[in-house]
């Protein structure tokens, strides 16, 4: 629907319903100009005094409402606010959250009270609730992204510093904003991405976990002793103090505490069983034995260790006799001719 459209639709409506209140008003005024001819002056006296008790009780009731009102929202408002500090929200959606209470229930307020005087409030609400509609059509997408932005302030799956995967994108988060989240890449670019699409699409979140498994894979000559690269390969992985030697559990007791995740609102998983260094034969490819080696590391140390160990077995291998195989291809002529 074009803003145009929608700008007809809410002048037709406010229309239609200014022209109705005008027109009861206009049969009201008729009515009470009968009733002024045909009584007498004592009956228009005693009527005017019937009047102002009823508007006087009106107003006096209206009075006693918008007291007790103020203070029932000035009740509900602070229980809001425990409510949202006892559930850790963002301060940035929680003072939005608490205005937007605070507004609803004073227009309630008022709405109610006009009502007890006696005036038609019917006029007032169409109009608010044709503006709501129009609004709402108009700002469809701005509306998601907003709808978005609370859920994920809500349910926090990633908090500000945290390395995430959506799509195609891989970064770190800067801020998270009611709109948009704020991305700074690897190549430290800053991408803004609508959090629409982050609240309904799939997110990776890398620094939720406290533990992470490191997979290689590396490769020897056929001919080379797979026992002797085997070995060699769990004695570089031994010797890393970042590495986890038995549990995870039992390395999360004794790391310090310095050295934690910072978790995003997640109750952290620790792995349980056997998380001890791993080196399996995983394939015996056309020109190479394949050998995959699994570790567990500190999420914190997951980049750092995964190069280092590519390096040092760089190093090392060729001083063990074990070979880096490369594609290669045998050619056999027939020279019998």
């Amino acid at each position: 629907m074009s803003i145009n459209n929608i700008y007809l639709l809410l002048q037709s409506t406010v229309t239609a319903t200014v022209n109705d209140s005008i027109s009861s008003s206009f049969f009201k005024r008729d009515a009470l100009i009968e009733t002024l001819k045909e009584s007498s002056f004592e009956d228009l006296i005693t009527k005017l005094i019937d009047i102002t008790v009823t508007f006087g009780l009106r107003l006096l009731m209206s009075i006693i409402v918008f007291y007790i009102g103020k203070f029932i929202i000035s009740r509900l408002y602070i229980i809001a606010t425990r409510i949202l500090q006892k559930h850790n929200v963002e301060a940035s959606l929680a003072s939005f959250l608490q205005s937007l209470l605070r507004i609803v229930l004073l227009f309630i307020l008022v709405i109610s009270i006009i009502g007890i005087l006696g005036i038609e409030t019917s006029s007032f609400v169409a109009i608010f609730a044709s503006a709501g509609v129009a609004i709402g059509l108009a700002l469809s997408g701005t509306l998601q992204n907003f709808a978005g932005g609370v859920l994920i302030l809500l349910t926090k799956p990633y908090r500000v510093g945290d390395f995430i995967e959506h799509d195609t994108l891989t970064g770190t988060v800067k801020e998270i904003q009611i709109f948009s989240t704020i991305i700074n890449t690897i190549d430290n670019k800053t991408v803004i991405v609508p959090n629409g699409g982050l609240a309904t699409g799939t997110i990776i979140n890398y620094s939720s976990e406290v533990y992470r498994r490191i997979t290689w894979t590396f490769t020897i000559s056929y001919g080379d002793d797979v026992k002797v690269a085997r070995d060699t390969l769990l004695s570089i992985l031994l010797e890393d103090d970042r590495i986890v030697k038995t549990t995870c559990e039992e390395d999360y007791k004794n790391r310090p505490q310095t050295e934690s995740v910072k978790l995003s609102g997640i109750i952290p998983t620790i792995p349980s069983g056997d998380n001890s260094p791993k080196v399996f034969l995983g394939e015996l490819a056309d020109n190479s034995v394949n050998l995959s080696v699994r570790a567990w590391v500190h999420t914190s140390f997951y980049w750092d260790v995964f190069y280092s160990i590519n390096e040092k077995v760089y190093e090392i291998f060729p001083t063990k006799g074990l070979n880096f195989p490369f594609p290669q291809l045998d050619v056999h002529l027939d020279t019998a001719k």
